[in-house]
């Protein structure tokens, strides 16, 4: 890979080969595909990448990551078991080369974070698909098959994403902000849309003052059909 980064403690038990053969039981701890971020999915980091910041762990839950059964079969080729909160990590290709690279990390309001109350509760949402068959979801689940994501008007969300697929999802909450946790809980950067880098776990806050339905979804295009969700705020 690129940057050095490998796939070491990955689940590929639903991954195919080009000739339609299952990998399941082969070894892939030094495998490496060119081109591909794989970050954090129990991969072993090269000695000369930055260390991964830490937010604190006050701000958000990191505990075991738990897959639910709908993330196994033919439409989910890999699962992270050991994602990282990596807001310093600028992604593939842009790694040490000897420039700086703006991230999630340098991120800081310039107001005061608008809503200082801890979450009333959280919400884990796994993003899952399948390369090979280019099939797309949340939690093993596509738009078409899911339950809506039901919010209560007033409360506040930690939304917590762990990306279990080999690829960056520009994430997207219509009608509220997304207050992106980085460790700094007075001057928490606010956004609409927040990536979640390949084998990563990100974590914002949600002020939920929207009644209604919205949309949530990945913003790129191939994947919108099924990496999508309708929030509905009562």
């Amino acid at each position: 890979m690129p940057d050095g980064k490998m796939m070491s403690g990955m689940d590929h038990s639903q991954h195919q080969m080009p000739d339609g053969k299952m990998m399941s039981g082969m070894d892939h701890s030094q495998h490496q595909m060119a081109g591909m971020d794989m970050g954090g999915m129990q991969l072993a980091q090269a000695p000369s990448a930055k260390p991964a910041m830490k937010p604190n762990p006050s701000d958000f839950t990191a505990g075991p990551v738990h897959h639910a059964a709908t993330e196994y079969g033919p439409h989910v080729d890999m699962r992270a078991d050991v994602p990282q909160y990596r807001l310093d990590d600028p992604g593939v290709g842009l790694r040490n080369n000897g420039r700086r690279v703006l991230t999630y990390a340098d991120l800081r309001n310039l107001r005061t974070t608008h809503d200082h109350r801890e979450p009333d509760r959280e919400i884990e949402l796994h993003l899952t698909g399948n390369m090979g068959r280019y099939m797309w979801s949340i939690n093993g689940v596509k738009h078409s098959d899911a339950e809506p994501l039901r919010w209560k008007l007033g409360e506040r969300l930690r939304i917590t994403f762990v990306n279990d697929t080999m690829m960056n999802h520009p994430m997207h909450l219509h009608g509220m902000w997304s207050d992106l946790e980085t460790g700094d809980n007075n001057f928490i950067p606010r956004k609409h849309t927040v990536i979640v880098q390949p084998g990563s776990r990100i974590s914002y806050r949600v002020t939920v003052d929207a009644e209604g339905g919205w949309a949530y979804h990945c913003h790129l295009l191939y994947h919108m059909l099924g990496m999508f969700r309708t929030v509905i705020v009562s």
